[in-house]
């Protein structure tokens, strides 16, 4: 219990009284006891001071309410639970239905150019399929900056609206340019809107088990890539083309109801402008430079494969027209063991290094493998192998610049990768059938251009790492 101090009208009245000039006893003793009093007061306040200094004012240490309105200071990732886990499965979700459809263009090639667009060549229908990597990859700058402001949850809705709308009027096409509007746009927009995300939300999630969180993810990638290339394959056969693509749209507007509740990012997005410096930033920073020099040239050697599997095996491997479609089925299958196992290693190794090492190798099997697949044994055996150790590509590559970004700019940069890949994903497929229909011998000029181009970027990635780990080795990054 604390006294009160003194006030200045009492404390001013106990100094004039003891400089009274009345000697009578009775003016004495008012005086003598308000000088004691005043001397019990200031002992008292003494006292509770140094009270104070001692034990802390608990009064000043009390939250008050305008405490109580600010926010905790953030723990960090919690690197599990049921939220995060939860964000994993929508994000799978939007991986089936975003880079699993788009996985399974290879096929989609093959059948354009055996049926309804029979009379255009190879390098013509080819741009419907570079249409949809592209526009998977080229609008990430713009949905990252949405993501940034908004978070994920509008993005995902109107992504998958307009994904399934473009599959819808795909199935009603006849034209080459319906093809391409439809297909290779309108549903090739909604994609991106959904795929970039949920990237960024699982990251946000996890540290010390972000590799394998998003080498889980990505399995949907994967798992779409074999799921769709069948599915179309047996519905074209049985119910037609259009009645094919609708229904793969209505599989995928049902999935897409599981990340619409599930996804959502760990830090609430806060709107806010971002100055040209910021935006500008990632193409002045050396090191980040690096990053997007060696995806742009990485993903030419990576696409190429994926893109010409099924032609490929077809035209010079001599496999039947069912099989070289299956190839497709069977890379997207290996390649989902190839992402777990690269996001399990890269939480023991460092994403990095996973990553660099993985594409190398890609590089080393196109040369030493796909160049000799002119049995169907052997283009089998590249599909398995190719599909392994290039999982690592599409696995990791957006945990790159989270890893190395600020946590407020991750969706911008994530995007600004993505835009690295998607120039190259627009021209892989026309300069891959350019090359098929001038060279001498032109699967062997295809599969050097690709092998040669993955050793190169992951060679140009490896200079960025040493760069962002001041030259060390060894080093877990």
């Amino acid at each position: 219990m604390s006294i009160a101090r003194p006030t200045q009208r009492s404390f001013f009245f106990a100094v004039a009284s003891t400089h009274s000039t009345d000697n009578t006893a009775s003016s004495h003793a008012p005086t003598m006891e308000l000088e004691k009093n005043a001397q019990v007061e200031r002992d008292s306040d003494l006292g509770a001071d140094m009270a104070k200094e001692i034990l802390g004012d608990t009064s000043e240490n009390e939250p008050t309410s305008a405490d109580a309105a600010k926010p905790a200071a953030d723990a960090g990732p919690p690197d599990g639970g049921l939220t995060a886990w939860l964000v994993v499965l929508g994000g799978w979700c939007c991986s089936f239905s975003s880079p699993g459809w788009v996985n399974s263009v290879g096929s989609f090639q093959q059948y354009y150019e055996l049926g309804p667009l029979k009379n255009y060549s190879s390098s013509d229908i080819s741009w419907i399929v570079a249409l949809q990597l592209f526009f998977l990859f080229a609008l990430g700058p713009v949905v990252g900056i949405i993501y940034d402001n908004y978070g994920p949850r509008p993005l995902i809705i109107g992504g998958t609206l307009i994904h399934v709308v473009g599959l819808m009027l795909a199935s009603l096409a006849k034209e080459y340019y319906q093809f391409i509007l439809t297909q290779g746009v309108v549903s090739a927009i909604g994609v991106a809107c959904i795929y970039s995300p949920a990237i960024a939300c699982v990251g946000t999630w996890f540290a010390k088990k972000r590799g394998i969180a998003m080498g889980i993810m990505v399995t949907g990638s994967s798992i779409g890539g074999v799921v769709f290339p069948i599915m179309i394959s047996r519905l074209v056969d049985t119910v037609g083309y259009p009645w094919a693509i609708r229904s793969a749209g209505f599989l995928i507007l049902g999935l897409q109801i599981i990340p619409m509740i599930t996804v959502k990012s760990r830090v609430k997005p806060v709107p806010k402008k971002m100055p040209i410096g910021r935006l500008t930033a990632p193409f002045t920073e050396i090191r980040f430079l690096l990053l997007l020099i060696g995806i742009f040239v990485l993903t030419y050697g990576i696409f190429i494969p994926i893109v010409y599997l099924a032609v490929q095996g077809f035209q010079e491997a001599h496999t039947s027209e069912q099989l070289s479609q299956y190839l497709v089925s069977i890379f997207n299958g290996t390649s989902l063991f190839g992402r777990l196992f690269a996001g399990f290693g890269a939480d023991k190794v460092g994403i990095w290094n996973v990553f660099i090492i993985a594409c190398a190798l890609s590089g080393i099997t196109e040369l030493a493998l796909w160049i000799p697949a002119k049995t169907p044994s052997i283009a089998i055996g590249f599909a398995v192998q190719f599909g392994f150790v290039s999982g690592a590509f599409i696995g990791l590559v957006g945990a790159l610049p989270i890893l190395v970004s600020p946590p407020a700019e991750i969706g911008y940069r994530l995007g600004v990768v993505f835009l690295a890949v998607s120039i190259p994903a627009l021209t892989v497929a026309p300069i891959g059938g350019a090359i098929v229909g001038s060279s001498a011998n032109p699967w062997l000029s295809v599969k050097l251009f690709a092998g040669i181009l993955s050793i190169a970027g992951s060679a140009i990635i490896f200079g960025s790492r040493l760069l962002y780990t001041d030259k060390k080795l060894l080093k877990k990054f």
